[in-house]
């Protein structure tokens, strides 16, 4: 069994500081002020021959309203969902109301506790922790999380009761399955659609642009089959980018569409497409994902504007016609769990392999129904075609004057090619390429080699002469 540690506190004790050197990475976001984590974030670690899973949350107060209060029940939640807590204080602040309610309700619970003291570095540890022995919770620990100073020390102890892996099982990196990004604008029900997605409120919701401020990695399980969902933040146009931390999300956005096998596009039908939806798609073309549409809030539009909506996507997404098109409510979970057999054909396409003798029996039949124009008294010639890549699936052909093969005729080449190989939810792309014959074993042979080879071949040569002159004799 892995071990869960939950790290909870009042707001900027140090939590996501702390998940980042246990994790050993830079996934949570830090940064100077306080109700910046607001949703839980799991990550996994390792120490020895032990390995744990650590839980980010957000802080509590006491005290909370409105998206505090959805933040604090995510917190509560870890609490449950743990078998080890990591209560953190601040040394520097000193003990406060906030921390004797989250200590009162640890109490409750009866969950394992330590008590974390963060930011003891440049104190004195014993009049650091002096306040905080009347929480009742054991001996503090005093720690320096940014400099990682006693931290490991803590987790052996904390780890002692637990047994070490067994070497013959690899650690689960966390990662497995199909990793799908959900992506979109504020407030277009991004979270909304991942707690529907997953069956529970595992995300924060809230009727407020900007919500969600890191990218959130959800593992589970569908019918058998791993998936692993990633909530984002919403991408604002760059001048109504003000606050650092809101940058800095907004690469965890554009990091998180990268890393994902498909990416799930929302768009708001309240509100029609805009530009920076187009923005937004343009990148997910650029770096090649696999791609679903799904047009949220959608049973809550009229006649017309259903009408208007769909007109708009066909007329301005006509560069995106490759990926399959939802019109959903996140809210009320209509037609939401229709998203799962696109989300798996797409990843099937974009991971798709053919072989050399079929992509080139293609590319001759797409020539001989329509052959290259001339260029320079010349017809442009497309020999053969062979697989380069895949996610998103890499088509090489090679030819002649290739660099002169006109848009019209690429675009020619990719429809044939993907109608053909029933290829949907991800972009094809081609790559031309002229010079020597592929099938010419010499031709990346060295003018040394190729002598050689010429000598080999010679007396083949001359029996193959003697034997056309003969037949010609006959």
């Amino acid at each position: 069994m892995t071990p869960v540690i939950a790290l909870v506190g009042r707001p900027n004790v140090g939590k996501s500081t702390l998940f980042n050197r246990l994790t050993r990475s830079r996934d949570a976001l830090v940064a100077d002020f306080p109700g910046l984590t607001r949703d839980r974030k799991y990550g996994n670690g390792m120490l020895g021959d032990k390995v744990y899973t650590v839980i980010d949350t957000g802080g509590i107060s006491g005290d909370e309203e409105g998206i505090d209060a959805a933040m604090a029940e995510q917190s509560l939640a870890a609490i449950d969902e743990a078998d080890i807590v990591l209560f953190m204080v601040d040394a520097r602040a000193g003990l406060i109301a906030a921390d004797q309610a989250i200590a009162n309700h640890l109490r409750v619970n009866q969950k394992k506790t330590w008590l974390v003291v963060n930011k003891t570095d440049g104190l004195e540890e014993h009049s650091a922790m002096g306040d905080f022995w009347s929480l009742g919770l054991g001996d503090p620990w005093p720690i320096a999380a940014a400099h990682g100073r006693n931290v490991s020390t803590l987790i052996d102890v904390v780890l002692e009761p637990f047994p070490e892996r067994d070497a013959s099982i690899p650690a689960d990196t966390g990662s497995k399955g199909i990793r799908i990004g959900v992506i979109g604008r504020p407030n277009v029900g991004k979270s909304t659609l991942v707690n529907r997605l997953l069956g529970e409120d595992r995300v924060v919701v809230f009727d407020e642009a900007g919500t969600t401020r890191d990218a959130i990695e959800i593992p589970f399980e569908r019918r058998g089959k791993p998936y692993v969902l990633i909530d984002t933040a919403g991408i604002r146009r760059r001048k109504n980018v003000r606050e650092i931390a809101e940058k800095f999300s907004i690469i965890k956005t554009l990091d998180a569409i990268k890393e994902s096998h498909v990416v799930i596009m929302v768009l708001d039908g309240s509100s029609g497409l805009v530009e920076q939806d187009l923005h937004l798609l343009d990148y997910v073309l650029t770096t090649g994902r696999a791609l679903v549409l799904a047009v949220n809030k959608w049973d809550g539009l009229e006649t017309e504007a259903k009408d208007k909506m769909r007109t708009e996507v066909k007329r301005r997404l006509g560069f995106a016609d490759y990926a399959e098109l939802h019109f959903i409510s996140a809210l009320h979970g209509t037609a939401v769990g229709d998203l799962y057999p696109s989300i798996d054909r797409a990843f099937d396409a974009a991971n798709a392999h053919w072989s050399t003798n079929r992509l080139t029996t293609l590319l001759q039949d797409a020539v001989s129904q329509n052959p290259p124009p001339m260029v320079h008294g010349r017809r442009i010639k497309l020999r053969m075609a062979h697989q380069g890549g895949s996610n998103p699936p890499i088509i090489v052909v090679h030819g002649n004057q290739t660099e002169s093969l006109p848009e019209a005729y690429r675009r020619y080449l990719t429809n044939t090619f993907r109608k053909v190989l029933k290829v949907r939810g991800t972009p094809i792309r081609f790559e031309f390429r002229s010079g020597s014959n592929p099938f010419d074993d010499m031709a990346g042979a060295s003018d040394k080699e190729k002598a050689k080879s010429a000598s080999l071949t010679a007396p083949k040569r001359r029996a193959k002469a003697v034997a056309n002159a003969l037949v010609a004799a006959i």
